[in-house]
């Protein structure tokens, strides 16, 4: 495979956000469900410094394009999707990357979902206020 059509591929989970990330060379654009990443992201800064961690971790900030396809959950969990993405194809690329990237933290599945609501009570743990008479 050359280095010109390189194409690296991985999903990301989040909660009920599900991202699929392709990287390829590039300038370093973002692309988020046929939209640019600021106007998906609602200009949220937080988000996009956090999708460009696992590059700039590796000094490669401006070396790849990223179109991602997401769907499910809000931005902030479709946005740790689109990292845990990011971060499992850079892992394919060279196994030092995934050295860095594990010791950051970037690799790991945040397994938490939302708890089910239980009878009897308002939430998951909220019950109603005890009333002694």
């Amino acid at each position: 495979m050359s280095k010109e059509n390189l194409n690296l591929y991985a999903i990301g989970r989040r909660k009920e956000a599900v991202a699929q990330v392709i990287l390829q060379i590039g300038t370093g654009k973002l692309i988020i469900n046929k939209k640019e990443g600021k106007e998906y992201l609602q200009n949220n800064l937080s988000y996009l410094q956090k999708i460009t961690n696992p590059l700039n971790l590796l000094g490669i900030e401006n070396s790849f394009d990223i179109y991602v396809k997401t769907k499910g959950g809000g931005l902030t969990g479709q946005t740790d999707a689109i990292i845990l993405g990011i971060a499992r194809a850079l892992t394919t690329l060279s196994t030092e990357n995934r050295k860095i990237l594990k010791t950051a933290g970037l690799l790991k599945r945040d397994a938490r979902k939302i708890e089910r609501k239980k009878y009897g009570l308002k939430k998951a743990r909220k019950a109603s206020q005890f009333s002694k008479r």
